[in-house]
């Protein structure tokens, strides 16, 4: 599902990101030169979390302010003020774009908890999880910037365990999917796991916490590698493999933490397989579109590895602006899906009442009786085992190939712009065909662009449901459209702000308010495919419309 145009978009990232500084190895760690053999080492800036909400997180700034005080005066003062860490995110485009996945993808789990969709428990704990994910990104990024002056992407323990909370939450969705569709007895007597996966996962988030915390004072430097560097080669026998012609730069990524970033991609690719299958399982062909839904966050994903694979230059910092604007995309298109879901299965603008819901309500009880539906049972192919083993293999083979058939080419090295473009935008773009394909094999269109109807495609809302409400039912929709306006241009300026560190001259400088035009007509083509929610809206004010402005004086004359 293709929400927007990502070309207008990018486009405008292109042209409101600010230049960014390429910074020089520092000399102690530059890398001999081999004859025949390039050597190149850099330090880039990586912004591949979501680490800007830190500002809001105090007690998490408390707990480390010890740590930062004790090890700031180690810090060049240069470095410390050009660095940027994960933390700081805020200040730029991508920063922005994170900050502002937050609440559509706190809406997906809104919807995707709805109780008439039977999403698996397990599952739900999963995409819940990864607020976990969010949250561990903030100390880890303190920690790199405080007391190593570096980027999360270059501390390569701590990289690995920030992506290893990413990790768990895409096996526990497949594990909560995967049961519910092969296990008959799951809806009456629950996961054979119980509530053993969600005990591991929190006690893997609070070691995570720990190493934070305490990884430092145990002498984990800059460049220690993630879980030792368990399956690293050794340099000489790198160097020995006929094909290799570069040493490897400093900053490159351990294999333990290139399996976890190979193996978040196929769990999520796995994942996204099981969901077009729960379609099935659920006779709702509306969980196809939670599939193209999550396309845009797999292109994130892709986005990221493309950038390690260069080695993290700041030269091709767009590709770190294109993995959060597809995360932005992907929560927006993931909270859509969901959305889908849920009015299919008879949610209603009543349950967001916060009030208790009557018992004997005709909806609630439909709701109820479909709650409790059996799941159809799907065959499996694999065993849970025989599953683990694949994903063990593919995530070996994929992490020691690029990590060390890429020093025999010369790509990686060069920061080439298009290179990295077409990589991040060819393989999400290869699932969305496969997917495409598959859709047409099994009776459908393959790809249409979403509705926003009931279980029949039928309208929910449209604006014949405000013309009922007459002069006081126009009147309210203006004013939520006037009120989209009104808070546009604030947003606009403020995007501007965080990008470029000033506020728009939109009377004096023709860039300015290019820029702003620009973020008004983005934040418009989004807007747009929130009809049904700004038309409920206009449906929840025509009342008050019609007492306190169109009929007023009337409401006055009956009182006296």
């Amino acid at each position: 599902m293709k929400l927007v145009s990502s070309a207008i978009l990018a486009a405008t990232a292109a042209i409101l990101t600010p230049p960014t500084l390429a910074f020089a190895p520092h000399p102690s760690i530059q890398l001999p030169h081999l004859t025949n053999r390039q050597s190149t080492t850099r330090h880039h800036m990586s912004l591949e979390s979501l680490s800007d909400f830190s500002t809001t997180i105090p007690t998490t700034l408390s707990a480390l302010s010890t740590l930062s005080t004790t090890t700031s005066t180690e810090i060049p003062p240069a470095l410390s003020s050009t660095l940027l860490s994960f933390s700081d995110q805020g200040q730029n485009l991508a920063g922005t774009f994170f900050q502002l996945s937050l609440l559509p993808y706190l809406i997906f789990l809104y919807f995707l908890g709805f109780r008439g969709n039977r999403t698996p428990d397990l599952g739900k704990f999963g995409f819940a999880y990864l607020l976990l994910f969010v949250l561990g990104t903030i100390p880890s990024g303190i920690v790199t910037k405080s007391v190593y002056g570096e980027t999360l992407a270059n501390v390569d323990w701590l990289h690995g365990g920030a992506e290893m909370l990413l990790t768990v939450t895409n096996v526990l969705i497949v594990l909560g999917f995967r049961e519910a569709m092969s296990n008959p007895s799951y809806q009456s007597s629950g996961s054979k796991f119980g509530p053993t996966p969600k005990f591991v996962a929190i006690a893997l988030a609070a070691s995570f916490a720990a190493a934070c915390a305490f990884g430092t004072k145990l002498g984990l430097e800059v460049h220690t590698p993630f879980l030792g560097g368990v399956g690293n080669l050794g340099d000489e026998m790198v160097l020995d493999l006929p094909f290799v012609m570069h040493t490897e730069p400093i900053n490159a990524l351990s294999i333990p933490t290139w399996a976890i970033h190979f193996s978040s991609v196929f769990e999520f690719l796995f994942a996204m397989d099981l969901i077009w299958k729960f379609a099935e399982t659920t006779s709702n062909p509306k969980w196809k579109g939670l599939t193209w839904g999550m396309l845009p966050l797999h292109a994130s994903g892709i986005a990221a590895c493309t950038y390690h694979f260069f080695y993290n230059p700041s030269s091709l910092q767009f590709l770190v602006e294109l993995q959060a604007f597809f995360t932005l995309l992907g929560n927006i298109t993931c909270a859509i899906a969901a959305y889908r879901i849920a009015i299919s299965n008879g949610w209603t603008l009543r349950e967001l009442n916060p009030f208790p819901k009557s018992e004997v309500s005709p909806e609630g009880i439909a709701i109820d009786e479909a709650a409790v539906l059996p799941y159809t049972v799907v065959a499996t192919k694999e065993t849970e085992v025989e599953l683990a083993v694949k994903l063990v293999a593919l995530t070996l083979v994929a992490s020691y190939a690029l990590k060390y058939v890429e020093l025999a080419l010369d790509l990686p090295l060069s920061q080439n712009g298009i290179a990295a473009g077409a990589m991040v935008f060819s393989i999400p773009a290869i699932t969305g065909f496969l997917y495409y394909n598959r859709g047409k094999e099994e009776g459908g269109e393959g790809f249409s662009l979403p509705s926003f109807g009931g279980k029949d495609g039928e309208s929910v809302l449209s604006m014949a449901d405000v013309k009922k409400f007459g002069v006081a039912g126009t009147v309210a929709y203006v004013l939520t459209e006037l009120a989209f306006w009104a808070i546009a241009f604030p947003v606009a300026s403020t995007a501007l702000y965080q990008t470029t560190g000033h506020w728009p001259d939109v009377i004096n400088d023709n860039a300015d308010r290019t820029a702003v035009v620009g973020f008004i007509f983005a934040g418009a083509n989004i807007a747009r495919l929130l009809v049904p929610l700004r038309l409920g809206a206009a449906l929840a004010l025509a009342p008050w419309v019609d007492a306190n402005i169109i009929n007023r004086e009337g409401a006055a004359d009956k009182q006296t």
